[in-house]
């Protein structure tokens, strides 16, 4: 019979786990390419948005995008149950919270919206916004109908 000691065992799990996360990042093939390459291809959801994923898969699990939104595009209240972070590459992108005051956020903003926090943007730019998204598990969307927060957008 073999005695395994509660320690033992914790640094054994911890040494596979370690052996387990390097495996699963060596199989990632990784991504460069330039700005010039990325195809956009028009949002299902928001008709002014066109979107492109640049990493991983948001059907199965965590998920970059890079979003390009026309002067005035308007994304309204919503929210995901993955957590979003943002950050503005190009243009002025008006963002809001539920209960934070809304920001303008320009070229290297950044906002992170946790797991199903009400938030909406709009670009507030005379030209396109560039806003890379990340999510941090499966991508989804809510859109928020009833009641939305009280709005700060600038119209």
């Amino acid at each position: 019979m073999i005695r395994v000691s509660a320690r033992s065992l914790w640094l054994l799990t911890m040494v596979l786990s370690g052996a387990n996360a390097a495996l699963a990042q060596t199989t990632n093939p990784g991504v460069m390419k330039s700005f010039s390459e990325v195809k956009f291809a028009p949002d299902d959801d928001r008709k002014c948005l066109s979107s492109a994923t640049e990493s991983g898969d948001p059907a199965t699990g965590p998920s970059t995008f890079i979003l390009k939104a026309p002067a005035n595009c308007i994304v309204p209240w919503h929210y995901h149950t993955a957590q979003e972070q943002v950050i503005v590459v190009q243009g002025s992108v008006f963002t809001e919270m539920e209960g934070m005051k809304g920001r303008l956020l320009s070229a290297g903003g950044f906002a992170m919206m946790p797991s199903k926090a009400k938030h909406q943007f709009a670009c507030h730019s005379k030209s396109a916004c560039i806003i890379f998204v990340t999510f941090d598990r499966v991508y989804d969307i809510f859109w928020v109908k009833e009641n939305p927060p009280k709005s700060a957008l600038p119209r």
